[in-house]
């Protein structure tokens, strides 16, 4: 069962960097720089793509540059291997990567999220709370070698964001998607948010469930490289690691046996209360809730995360899959972020 371990940064982008790579480094060279697969990284690192991808987050986003380039030293890698790493999904669509999303609109919103990854690091993924300098402060789940933008996160805003894969087979040069997901984490608004993604050079896809406290609106976002959808819900929707948009779903992406399954399982039990939708593994397909060491996607469920967003507050409750007590809960409310 993960124990997300409590990590913690402030200060300036390089600093904030380099406690993200402190964190991560026993598992990435235990994880990571050890296995076959850190060759194929090495060697993207070395290629044009990392290069173009490095020179647009400079160019847009150079906090978020320097973020990278300290995560790095903290890892004890170069600063393009660790935009290699970052930018993995942007680079390989056919790399794992699950997650399933319920957003319920109304009053409350409520967003559920089961974040699905790699059971070999089910022990050594974190919680940062997070104070940059000049910023929201945020709290979100932190991969180790990695940056708080692949998963979930809520910054003192109130500003909720989850995180879900898409294996989409074209993609660009622009921002890595992993850092345009914690670019989310320094928005104050959702149109501050909405427009990053909108006007910002993607270099990948993925799909973002996002609210406000405050703000009535939830936005389900689809984005390649190429184009952005956003819908404003007014019905439950469920979400895997597929485009569905109208106008998304029919763009070249790999859909595997797990996404379609859980995508239409989810559908079914819709407007089901999002915890227990999150918790199923009775479907006739492969499970929302994942827990085979031979899941076909290389992938289990570490976390649940259901975010109840209303007038004041946003209260986020992080879960052991299928347990329905929550082991930490976050509160963003007032301009002032909260762990208990």
């Amino acid at each position: 069962m993960a124990r997300l371990k409590q990590v913690t940064a402030q200060g300036a982008s390089k600093e904030i960097g380099r406690a993200m790579g402190r964190f991560g480094t026993d598992a990435f060279q235990r994880l990571i720089r050890s296995t076959p697969a850190w060759g194929d990284i090495a060697e993207l690192a070395r290629g044009p793509r990392v290069a173009a991808m490095i020179r647009a987050t400079r160019a847009a986003l150079p906090e978020l540059a320097e973020e990278v380039a300290g995560l790095a030293e903290g890892l004890g890698c170069r600063t393009e291997e660790a935009f290699a790493l970052v930018a993995a999904g942007d680079l390989r669509a056919d790399g794992p990567g699950g997650c399933t999303t319920v957003l319920r609109p109304g009053t409350p919103i409520v967003i559920g999220h089961n974040e699905d990854g790699d059971p070999a690091e089910m022990e050594v993924c974190g919680l940062l709370t997070c104070r940059p300098e000049g910023g929201p402060a945020f709290a979100a789940f932190l991969y180790p070698a990695s940056m708080p933008g692949g998963a979930f996160g809520v910054n003192d805003a109130g500003l909720v964001v989850t995180v879900n894969n898409i294996r989409a087979r074209q993609s660009g040069d622009g921002v890595p998607r992993q850092i345009l997901s914690r670019a989310m984490m320094g928005c104050r608004t959702l149109d501050e948010a909405v427009g990053l993604i909108e006007t910002l050079p993607r270099a990948g896809a993925f799909h973002f469930a996002m609210a406000q406290a405050g703000d009535p609106r939830l936005l389900s976002v689809e984005f390649t490289g190429e184009r952005v959808s956003v819908a404003a819900l007014d019905a439950p929707m469920a979400h895997a690691n597929h485009l569905v948009h109208p106008g998304m779903a029919s763009l070249p992406q790999i859909v595997t046996r797990s996404s379609a399954d859980r995508q239409a399982r989810a559908e079914a039990l819709l407007p089901t209360d999002p915890l227990a939708i999150l918790g199923d593994a009775t479907g006739p397909g492969l499970p929302i809730l994942r827990t085979d060491p031979a899941d076909p996607d290389q992938e289990n469920t570490i976390v649940t995360l259901i975010a109840t967003i209303d007038a004041r507050r946003v209260t986020t409750a992080i879960h052991h899959p299928g347990i329905a007590e929550p082991f930490v809960t976050l509160t963003a409310e007032d301009g002032e972020l909260s762990l208990t």
